[in-house]
């Protein structure tokens, strides 16, 4: 993004799932997720852009990212994971998967990359999975590879292009294909 390179902090905001509107999931999303998911990422928009708005009343710059924002293929102007994870509120999971330290993978992420100075989190480098391979088992588009989440790698754990292309084609008829939300549902870290 030109002109980012201004902006030398970031905020994550993570709002939690409503575990009744997961849990109705079995081997596809439901219609009750998908609105769910749209009225959530639509309250994180707002949440970004009012805090974006009081940074900019105190006479710094903000950029708003939002909840799903999309660039061209499968990524984003920032991911909102790596800024959850750098701020210390959890780790990134072998489903690519953002996973809150207190809710797991469930869930979603906000984001506003600013110039105004803040103290910052300890990066969590924690590896939450372990020998757990619940999520690969249960993906249908097998786009989990199993592989622990690594800065180095980062396209190894989720295969983003079998992944969406499954959503398109199986579950067009709930958010014309947009969610799934199995690997979400499933992970020991947010049933707990």
């Amino acid at each position: 993004y030109a002109g980012a390179e201004k902006y030398k902090y970031a905020i994550s905001v993570v709002v939690r799932l409503s575990g009744g509107a997961l849990d109705g999931i079995t081997d596809k999303p439901t219609h009750t997720y998908f609105q769910h998911y749209r009225t959530v990422n639509a309250f994180i928009d707002r949440l970004v852009l009012m805090a974006g708005m009081e940074i900019q009343k105190q006479g710094y710059d903000y950029i708003p990212v939002a909840a799903s924002q999309s660039i061209g293929g499968y990524t984003g102007l920032f991911q909102h994971k790596t800024v959850a994870r750098l701020s210390g509120l959890g780790g990134i999971g072998k489903s690519g998967l953002f996973i809150s330290k207190k809710y797991g993978p469930r869930v979603r992420l906000g984001s506003i990359l600013t110039n105004m100075p803040l103290e910052c989190g300890n990066p969590f480098e924690e590896d939450l999975c372990g020998d757990c391979n619940i999520c690969r088992s249960l993906c249908p588009a097998m786009a989990i590879s199993g592989k622990p989440f690594s800065l180095d790698n980062p396209d190894d754990t989720l295969d983003r292009h079998a992944c969406s292309t499954y959503m398109k084609e199986h579950f067009k008829d709930i958010g014309r294909g947009v969610v799934c939300g199995i690997c979400v549902k499933n992970c020991p870290h947010g049933i707990k």
